[in-house]
Formats: C-alpha cells, sequence, structure tokens
C-alpha cells in the first residue's frame, strides 16, 4: 500500500497524546504514515484541547494559518479532533469552508471511514456521544513503534462537574474499562518489552467505583504490578477527593509504583474550593499530602493551580502560596482562570482585572521556580534507577526518566537503551538532571 502522509499536532493533556497516538494506529491500515511536516503531507489533524480559554483560542489561531495549505487545488485533507471538535461541532465546519472533517472525543472508531470520505471530498462532523456499553469496546490497543514506556487508558470522562471544568461536556460521563481488557492490553506490551505504563484517565482514582464486578484502582495497581515485564507504573490525573487510603498505600507496598503523584489542588483556599466545587478542603488535600510522605518521603509531587477564580481574594490567594509551601512541588501547572461554556463558573461576576491576576500568577511562578530549583538541587550526590530510553542531548549521551518522573542526561551507549542503570546526579537543571553512570 502507497504511503500518504499524516501530520498531528496534539493540544493539551496526556489523554491528547495517547489519542494520537491511537490515530496513527487507526490510519497506518489506510496507508498514512506520521510525518514532522505539514507542508508535505496529505493529510493535516489538530487533535485539541478546550480546558483553558487560551488553548482553544490556540487552535483557532492555527486552523487560520493552515488555509495556506488548500491554496492552489492541493486536495489536503485538514480535520479537528479533540475536545474543541466535541465543543464546536458542525459550526468549525460552517466558520471554515476548508476544514473537512471534525470527529469528537467519543467518536475515533468513526475516523477511518471519515477519512476515507474525505479522500473522496466529501466534508463531515462526528460528535454524538455514545452510551457506555458502546464505549467500553472502543479502547482499540496501539500498533506500531515499540517503545519502552506506553500509555494504558484505564477509564475516561468524568462525573465532578467541578464548577469551572468543561471536561464533563466534552469527554463525557465516566466509565471504567474493563480490568480482563487492561491486564491482557499490558500483558501483551510486556511481551512487546514495554517496561513501563502510564496509566490514563480524567480521574484514574474513581476507577471501577460505580461497577461491583471491577476491582478499585490501588486493586488494578496489584495486579499490574504482578505481571512479569513491567518494571514502572505511573498513573494520572488524580482528584484528590478520590484519593483512597489502600491507594495511598500503593505508593508503600508496590515497589514498581513510581514515587511521584500529580494531585491538583487548584487553590489553597477553602472558600475557592467550595465555589470550585472540588469537594475536598484545604485541611484534607494536606492530610492526603502528609500521608503520602509518611509512607514514600521521596515521593514528588506536581500539581495544577488556577490564578484569579471569580471572587478571590488577597487572602485567598496568601492561602495557595501556604500550601504551596507546605507541599512543595517540584513543578506546578498555574493558569489564569478563564471561564468556559456551559460551566457553572462561568456565571459567576469575574470581579479581578487582569493586572490583579497577571501579578498573581508572577509571584505564583516565581515561588514555583525557587521551589523546583530548591528541590532539584537536593538530587546533586544522590543515585537514581533511570529506565533509558534514547540518545541524550549531547553526543556520546543517552537519556531517560528517573523513578521521580525527572529526565536524566548522562555518558553512555546506545547499547543502554532499554535497560535500567544506576546514576549518580552532578548537576541540576530547571526541567531535568546531569548524571554520571555507576
Amino acid at each position: 500500500m502507497a504511503h500518504k502522509l499524516l501530520y498531528i499536532e496534539t493540544f493539551g493533556c496526556q489523554m491528547n497524546v495517547n489519542d494520537s497516538e491511537r490515530i496513527v494506529s487507526m490510519l497506518a491500515d489506510l496507508g498514512y504514515a506520521a510525518t514532522d511536516d505539514p507542508a508535505t503531507s496529505d493529510m493535516i489533524l489538530l487533535n485539541t484541547c478546550s480546558v483553558r480559554g487560551g488553548a482553544e483560542e490556540k487552535v483557532y489561531r492555527r486552523l487560520a494559518n493552515l488555509r495556506i495549505y488548500k491554496r492552489g487545488g492541493k486536495k489536503q485533507i485538514i480535520a479537528v479532533g479533540g475536545c474543541v471538535a466535541q465543543q464546536e461541532g458542525e459550526e468549525l465546519l460552517r466558520k471554515l469552508p476548508y476544514l473537512d472533517l471534525v470527529i469528537g472525543t467519543h467518536n475515533l472508531h468513526l475516523l477511518p471511514n471519515m477519512v476515507r470520505g474525505a479522500e473522496r471530498g466529501e466534508r463531515r462532523s462526528e460528535t454524538t456521544f455514545i452510551d457506555n456499553e458502546q464505549r467500553a469496546d472502543l479502547f482499540p490497543a496501539i500498533k506500531g513503534e515499540s517503545r519502552l514506556s506506553r500509555f494504558v487508558t484505564v477509564m475516561q470522562g468524568c462525573d465532578n462537574f467541578c464548577s469551572y471544568c468543561i471536561v464533563p461536556y466534552v469527554r463525557g460521563r465516566e466509565i471504567s474499562r474493563r480490568s480482563t481488557d487492561i491486564l491482557t492490553e499490558v500483558r501483551q506490551l510486556a511481551d512487546e518489552g514495554v517496561r513501563e505504563v502510564i496509566l490514563l484517565g480524567q480521574n484514574v482514582n474513581s476507577y471501577g467505583l460505580k461497577t461491583a464486578s471491577e476491582p478499585t484502582f490501588a486493586e488494578l495497581i496489584h495486579q499490574i504490578a504482578a505481571i512479569d515485564g513491567i518494571d514502572r507504573i505511573r498513573f494520572t490525573t488524580s482528584h484528590p477527593k478520590d484519593m483512597s487510603d489502600e491507594l495511598i498505600a500503593c505508593f508503600c507496598d508496590v515497589p514498581k509504583l513510581s514515587g511521584h503523584i500529580h494531585l491538583p489542588a487548584q487553590s489553597g483556599s477553602d472558600d475557592v474550593l467550595k465555589r470550585m466545587g472540588r469537594g475536598y478542603g484545604r485541611e484534607s488535600y494536606l492530610d492526603k499530602v502528609g500521608k503520602l510522605k509518611a509512607l514514600r518521603p521521596d515521593i514528588v509531587f506536581t500539581g495544577d493551580i488556577i490564578v484569579g477564580f471569580p471572587g478571590e481574594t488577597d487572602a485567598d490567594f496568601e492561602q495557595t502560596l501556604s500550601l504551596m509551601e507546605e507541599v512543595r512541588y517540584i513543578d506546578l501547572f498555574s493558569f489564569i482562570y478563564s471561564p468556559r461554556p456551559r460551566t457553572r463558573a462561568a456565571e459567576l461576576a469575574d470581579d479581578l482585572s487582569r493586572t490583579v491576576k497577571m501579578a498573581r500568577l508572577d509571584r505564583l511562578m516565581e515561588l514555583q521556580r525557587r521551589h523546583t530549583r530548591e528541590i532539584s538541587h537536593t538530587y546533586i550526590g544522590s543515585v537514581m534507577s533511570v529506565l533509558v530510553e534514547g540518545e541524550g542531548k549531547l553526543p556520546g549521551q543517552v537519556s531517560g526518566k528517573a523513578d521521580i518522573g525527572r529526565t536524566v542526561n548522562f555518558s553512555g551507549d546506545s547499547s543502554l537503551i532499554g535497560s535500567f542503570a544506576d546514576v549518580r546526579i552532578v548537576k541540576a537543571y530547571p526541567n531535568s538532571l546531569l548524571g554520571e553512570p555507576l
């Protein structure tokens, strides 16, 4: 089959990265191969995110730029997938006459037929939510190039309806994948040489809670850890209100579980958390953090913080800064609040000026830079086990992830790729570490 070229741009979270990998795998059967060059591609697909207003605006700007590839009668297919596609639907086709396909978050299984139609000149939008019984069968394994670390979807959707969050409206209600299918996929990945799996979901902590016949997420982790060949397990994202003591105990009882957790707080103020509808308070969040640190003293935290939520006072913001001092995140994803359509928070009065919001974000980011720098420097002189995944930044280097999730570059040749190496850390950078092999 003659190869056609597929160019994908992925916006947003790791779930979208996983969906993009699935798209490449699905379209391989139609003769498409991935490329890094949109100009020479036969198809361009933007896999989008609408969690924040800025991300959505970036997608529209990118789509406006893509129209140049339709000039001169070129039959290049342009498609939009992901959350913006789900949110806007056919309106995207109406606004953008050069756009060919709009594929919603529940409809990836339809993409091959949609692409066949687009190759014949058909324009089409599919954004219908499908029921849970159908969705349970729509988690195809990713085929293609084998890697040492792979994503494995364990659940999709969210039932929390936080007041600011559009995810339940564009990803749908929560559904847990069958554990038998998850374990079968992980065994197959192990047989292919995968050493690390990253368990994905909008709220992995609630896996299995609505299905009596399925294990809890903690039980699922134990079952995956028992699979030969899998040496490291990660997961994202965790909602703090569903972080059970059983799951916390896994960080002590399951040696294969990475010593890193992404645990979004969103705010350090009880008043703001209540308006956000998060389902927990400051002390509850910090109690879970304390339990994790007690069981796994070397654990590292990453998180999310929203700055300038409607009604956030100076005192509320200071509470967020003090929570950061107590948790000490190694990395933090921080954003100015942006109202999203259909959410309850969009009806709240946005009473803070842009100047105040930016000033608060600057203070928060400066504090986080200090925490990142201080935490990273504590690793100098320590020894870390690194899963070597490829070549490093410089000639003669290899690179991989340590247990804490940090990238480590160190001297070594390609024969180390695929193995774990003990590395002594000699220097710390903002986003990576430099080491030397023992």
